[in-house]
């Protein structure tokens, strides 16, 4: 039913934290919670139905029912967490838009969040150590970690160190223009004193270029061209069109999650942007802003490659155009969200017209990718 359809009317986020220093002391809720407050501010006089939120690595106990207690959203909003690791904050998006879409809600908000400063760690019962991470697959299958994986990745598709650092100094110095610009402010709910995010700084390729490799030898992923661990959270609201009463905002037109090959998670955003492409008919042509997550610089280059995109010329304006994850910080569970804020900002409060197009992608530990297509309306 067209009156169904789920339309995002408010996007907002915390400034983005390193883990360890801005928000060291803060759980996940306590990110949470000021977003969604915000949130429910932003669409006064509506009944929330429900608060969805992605997170990897929290307490549990339910983090996005615990976030809309903290809101002050009253007893009867529930909460629902979702884990697609680093697409979980657009995966609840997806999820609250199919409950729209299905006439089962008529006020979601949803997106997700994430504290490494305060996750517990983790031991198996009997042992006495806490293990590092997860398991992304079983046992017989391949489960790099990202920082590996991403080095696979660029040899895999010819992604140099050049490129890789050019395009961090490229994120950082776009999220410092945006910054100057003012164009993070009306998204941005402060966090006690802290207003801006916390990472983007200048950087120069010669100084990249002395960087060590970080995950492999003679490799060409090194820090400075990898997504730091981070803190925030981001989220928006969604309503049926039936009920949007003239709000802008930006239509969920489709989303898609799609599997890839584990030993190079970071090709996941491609399927499923193929996937949500062909579900609609949409050549990439029309779409006017891409928000990638950039966990790395090499696995955006390959992304973009694969796509036919070319974010450090022809394409500077559509790819990330406000900095991305490698400037701003990658909170896992938050980072899906938060391009998904990111495109609510480029389109709608920067007065798109009506139609315009907006693409938002994660890559997904494990081997999976999730994608999003928006339009203005």
């Amino acid at each position: 039913m067209g009156g169904d359809i789920p339309v995002v009317v408010a996007a907002r986020r915390t400034p983005i934290g390193t883990a360890g220093h801005a928000y060291k002391e803060l759980t996940v809720d306590r990110l949470a919670a000021p977003v969604i407050a915000a949130l429910a501010a932003d669409v006064p006089g509506r009944r929330i139905d429900d608060v969805m939120l992605g997170n990897c690595m929290g307490p549990g106990g339910n983090v996005a029912r615990v976030s809309a207690l903290a809101a002050g959203l009253g007893h009867e909003v529930p909460g629902l967490t979702v884990d697609r690791q680093c697409g979980s904050g657009l995966a609840a998006i997806l999820l609250a838009g199919q409950a729209v879409r299905a006439g089962a809600s008529d006020l979601v908000i949803a997106g997700g969040a994430e504290s490494a400063s305060t996750a517990p760690l983790r031991t198996f019962r009997g042992d006495a150590e806490p293990y590092a991470r997860a398991p992304f697959t079983p046992s017989g299958h391949p489960d790099p970690d990202m920082g590996p994986a991403a080095e696979a990745l660029a040899a895999a598709y010819g992604i140099g160190r050049d490129r890789q650092d050019a395009y961090a100094c490229h994120s950082h110095a776009r999220a410092l223009a945006a910054r100057q610009a003012g164009l993070f402010e009306q998204e941005i709910v402060p966090i006690g004193e802290r207003r801006d995010d916390q990472r983007p700084r200048p950087l120069r390729a010669a100084s990249l270029a002395r960087l060590p490799a970080a995950f492999v030898r003679e490799g060409t992923v090194t820090a400075g061209n990898s997504s730091p661990v981070s803190d925030g959270a981001a989220a928006v609201a969604l309503v049926p069109e039936r009920l949007r009463a003239g709000l802008p905002g930006m239509r969920l037109v489709a989303g898609a999650v799609a599997g890839c090959d584990p030993e190079l998670p970071g090709w996941g955003p491609v399927p499923a942007i193929r996937r949500v492409l062909a579900r609609t008919g949409v050549d990439m042509g029309r779409v006017a802003a891409v928000e990638i997550v950039e966990a790395f610089a090499a696995q955006v280059l390959a992304v973009t490659d694969a796509l036919g995109l070319d974010p450090l010329g022809a394409d500077d304006e559509r790819v990330c155009a406000g900095g991305g994850a490698l400037a701003l910080g990658h909170p896992w569970g938050a980072s899906g969200a938060v391009v998904v804020t990111r495109l609510f900002s480029r389109l709608v409060r920067a007065g798109a017209p009506p139609g315009t197009l907006g693409l938002a992608a994660a890559a997904v530990g494990g081997g999976m990718g999730v994608a999003a297509l928006f339009e203005v309306v």
